[in-house]
């Protein structure tokens, strides 16, 4: 397996266009949201990468190794030598949810020889644990799935997927990696701490949350917040909330807020809110994120017996930037630190985060998450 980063600032790329045109080939793209006003890097790419899979999806910033960049197009270009690859596609506006979205393109993907899958979905109105539980459903429960909800800064406003031919606003694209070579590794860490009292969700739907202990969610939410309340949803990304089952049946997950209804005081997340569970707002400081974001790249260390390169896709929130501020480049560093030799990073700063951690195919919020991907030797 071989793997070239590249990045696009508009006026043209950081180093020729690898020529490895193929169906084994797998181009990952992200880019800053307005790179869908000027996409002449997009036909570049098709113009050399005719018969490849093209798929990635707009940011909150752009990963290549230690550097954290705005406004480009980044671009990993991954030759694999001995696994196969199919493209997915569907429009989330076909299906009456994201977890029917989730299950056609797992049906697209299924295969006995399905090793792992890679999905990229829009920010702002998918639910992302839906998302994956579908993916899981029709694919298999025992294939990882990693990836993440495209970006648009801290605004909320639109995002864009591309995959293949199309690109647009509410896909969502998944990936298949097929055959014995594949060997994935995954890792997704937090560093947030709980604060303030646990509360009981009394009163949610899906990804909406109505209710907390019996009141409504959202004046709650805004008395913890103070003067930041009025930059809601994105001063949400400073406090995001932690839930958990009350019978403690499985590890707790975060959950970033995507918008809020005044009309109806309610607040919608990026996963799924389950009613009955408990809830716990959370908050951190930048040592600990820098460390959780090294342990994450641990964590996705696999066995060194590989063939060439390895890729490694790391997948941040966009709220742990805003918490890290001029810090973050220190995230990025800590990722390559933790990293084997021979590793090229991509990733992007999203709305959600998609891992198979621990295991188990998740969305996580306000994480670090960091896939590595390689082939065994033969």
């Amino acid at each position: 397996m071989k793997v070239q980063t590249l990045v696009n600032d508009g006026a043209g790329w950081s180093a020729a266009l690898p020529r490895v045109d193929g169906p084994e080939t797998l181009v990952i793209v992200f880019g800053a949201r307005r790179c869908d006003d000027d996409t002449r890097w997009l036909a570049d790419l098709r113009s050399y990468y005719p018969s490849s899979i093209i798929v990635g999806c707009s940011t909150s910033g752009e990963i290549v190794g230690e550097q954290l960049l705005d406004d480009t197009i980044a671009v990993a270009v991954v030759e694999f030598e001995s696994s196969q690859l199919r493209l997915a596609t569907v429009s989330s506006s076909d299906f009456v949810d994201s977890r029917a979205a989730g299950c056609a393109l797992g049906q697209q993907l299924a295969a006995d020889d399905l090793a792992s899958m890679l999905v990229f979905a829009d920010g702002i109105s998918t639910n992302g644990s839906a998302l994956v539980a579908g993916l899981q459903h029709a694919a298999g429960a025992e294939t990882p799935v990693s990836g993440g909800l495209a970006g648009d800064g801290d605004r909320f406003e639109q995002t864009w997927v591309l995959s293949g031919d199309r690109f647009g606003a509410d896909l969502i694209a998944a990936v298949g990696l097929y055959g014995p070579s594949v060997r994935s590794g995954y890792g997704s860490r937090g560093g947030w701490v709980p604060f303030g009292p646990e509360r009981v969700v009394t009163q949610a739907t899906a990804n909406v949350l109505a209710e907390l202990d019996g009141q409504p969610a959202l004046p709650l939410y805004r008395s913890y917040l103070g003067d930041l309340a009025d930059g809601l949803p994105a001063s949400a990304l400073f406090f995001p909330l932690c839930i958990w089952p009350a019978d403690r049946s499985s590890a707790p997950l975060v959950r970033t807020v995507l918008g809020v209804d005044t009309d109806d005081n309610s607040m919608t997340f990026a996963g799924d809110i389950p009613q009955g569970w408990h809830a716990q707002l959370m908050i951190a400081n930048p040592e600990d994120l820098i460390d959780a974001a090294a342990e994450a790249a641990n964590d996705s260390n696999g066995a060194a017996e590989v063939a060439g390169d390895s890729l490694a896709l790391a997948v941040s929130c966009v709220g742990r930037r805003l918490v890290l501020g001029g810090s973050a480049d220190d995230e990025l560093l800590s990722v390559v630190d933790g990293l084997s030799e021979r590793t090229q990073v991509i990733g992007f700063y999203s709305y959600g985060e998609i891992s198979s951690a621990n295991g188990i195919g998740e969305l996580h919020n306000q994480t670090m998450t960091v896939t590595t991907i390689r082939e065994a030797r033969g």
